[in-house]
C-alpha cells in the first residue's frame, strides 16, 4: 500500500517536471528540470524492478544528455558585445 502510494507520487512529480520543462524560462533551467526528469524516471524504473533499464537512464539520460545539452548551451550562447 505504501509503495502504491510512493509510486503515484513518483509518477505526479514526473508530470510535473514534464510541465515545469516546458514553461520554465532560461534553456539552462530547462536542462537542469529535464535531468530531474531523468532521475525520476530512473526511480519509477526501480519500483517496477527494471534495474538495468533504471542503470541505462541513469546514465544516458541524467549524465550523458546532461552534459551534451549543457556543452551546448555554452558553446552558443549569444555574447553581445558593445564596440566602442
Amino acid at each position: 500500500m505504501a509503495l502504491d502510494i510512493a509510486f503515484y507520487l513518483i509518477l505526479a512529480a514526473i508530470l510535473v517536471s514534464a510541465f515545469a520543462a516546458i514553461h520554465v524560462r532560461g534553456h539552462l533551467n530547462a536542462v537542469i528540470i529535464l535531468s530531474v526528469f531523468s532521475v525520476l524516471t530512473t526511480v519509477k524504473f526501480t519500483f517496477l524492478q527494471a534495474v538495468d533499464v533504471a542503470m541505462a537512464e541513469a546514465v544516458i539520460g541524467a549524465g550523458l544528455m546532461t552534459a551534451l545539452f549543457v556543452t551546448a548551451i555554452s558553446k552558443t550562447r549569444k555574447r553581445t558585445w558593445r564596440a566602442r
